[in-house]
């Protein structure tokens, strides 16, 4: 299942990339929400290889992946996989300068099932792919809120 959104955030593209490669912010947000993260050897700054290993309970299960930093071309794109028993998930971050004060930025999520119960889980989602596109986009408009808001307030 492969999902795609676009969405334009108002600040300038180096911006945008510093504000998505805050590993310490996004660790720090799952953790507030419960997520166990444990960052695994890798390298000191934002470079592909960084992997950390992630725990969270699921519609009553535990659920354990294992997330990795794919790819990085400072200031234009990201490469991320996550993988779990179940699932593999293969994210990629397109940033795009549309003007010097404002940065489109290209989330596509392709997902696999491993499992055949994982299957039977895609098939479901596949089944009502209007409620899976619109949760995927509102959390993609949601991150650019996040963005320009942390931007806003880092220049009070």
């Amino acid at each position: 299942m492969q999902l795609t959104k676009s969405q334009d955030i108002e600040a300038p593209r180096a911006a945008v990339y510093a504000m998505l490669t805050d590993v310490d912010h996004w660790e720090r947000m799952a953790l507030r929400r419960g997520v166990d993260v444990q960052r695994q050897d890798g390298p000191a700054s934002v470079a592909a290889g960084m992997t950390w290993n992630v725990g969270f309970s699921f519609r009553g299960k535990r659920r354990d992946i294992t997330i990795r930093l794919d790819r990085v071309d400072t200031g234009q794109k990201l490469g991320i996989s996550a993988a779990g028993k179940a699932l593999e998930a293969v994210t990629r971050v397109d940033l795009a300068e549309m003007s010097p004060r404002r940065t489109r930025v290209t989330v596509t999520t392709d997902v696999t099932a491993r499992t055949l119960a994982a299957r039977l889980f895609l098939q479901s989602l596949r089944l009502a792919p209007g409620r899976v596109r619109n949760k995927f986009d509102s959390q993609i408009a949601k991150l650019a809120k996040d963005i320009e808001g942390r931007l806003r307030g880092a220049a009070q």
